[in-house]
């Protein structure tokens, strides 16, 4: 059976990820499946989903919401535990095998920590990657998330340095210059004209095995 493509979004929280993954469904004439970070998240038990729980605790074991406050411009940093750890190890792997039986997968996810896309990088060995950089500055990002239910101040400004550490994309885009389309027309005519290569150089960079 031959396998299906990938689209990988990575970006902040309130980048404008998931809006850019329900354009690139309707560019594509294919299906395309969305599958992010947020539905892995929700499927944990309540208990598991934690803010600022003490270490210990089952929130502290699954996502714990922190806020760090000891520093010059305090943030809400997202920290997995060993539960939380295992869920993101079997989201790659579920993925993988969505993709490996045939199917388009657009990923909505962020990069939180280094040993996160090193996993990525493993798991998807053989498969078709493109990888996208959704980018927006923090001031508009924190505006998108005081503007938006549930979400706490300072978590996307939290995660702005280490999503993008890496440094490698096959093509990045902008969603605080350029509409929700505009971005998925860039994005769907560069998988359609140029090969993925960012997670190749990716893995020669950073010694990553490819079996």
């Amino acid at each position: 059976m031959e396998s299906g493509r990938i689209i990988f979004l990575n970006g902040t929280s309130s980048a404008g990820k998931t809006t850019l993954a329900h354009a690139l469904q309707e560019y594509f004439a294919e299906p395309w499946i969305h599958m992010a970070l947020d539905q892995f998240r929700d499927g944990l038990p309540d208990k598991y989903r934690g803010l600022n729980s003490p270490e210990g605790t089952s929130g502290a074991r699954g996502l714990n919401v922190v806020p760090v406050t000891d520093v010059a411009e305090p943030f809400t940093e997202v920290r997995f535990g060993a539960c939380g750890q295992r869920m993101l190890r079997g989201m790659r792997r579920a993925i993988a095998a969505m993709v490996s039986a045939g199917n388009n997968v657009i990923i909505d996810d962020i990069i939180l920590q280094p040993e996160f896309l090193d996993d990525y990088l493993h798991t998807f060995a053989g498969l078709e990657v493109y990888f996208v950089g959704v980018w927006c500055p923090k001031t508009v990002i924190s505006q998108r998330e005081l503007a938006r239910p549930g979400r706490f101040p300072g978590t996307a400004v939290g995660h702005f340095d280490a999503c993008h550490q890496h440094g490698v994309y096959d093509i990045r885009v902008d969603t605080s210059v350029a509409s929700p389309a505009a971005c998925a027309i860039a994005v769907g005519q560069h998988t359609e004209n140029h090969p993925p290569r960012a997670f190749d150089s990716l893995r020669n960079q950073r010694s990553i095995s490819a079996s």
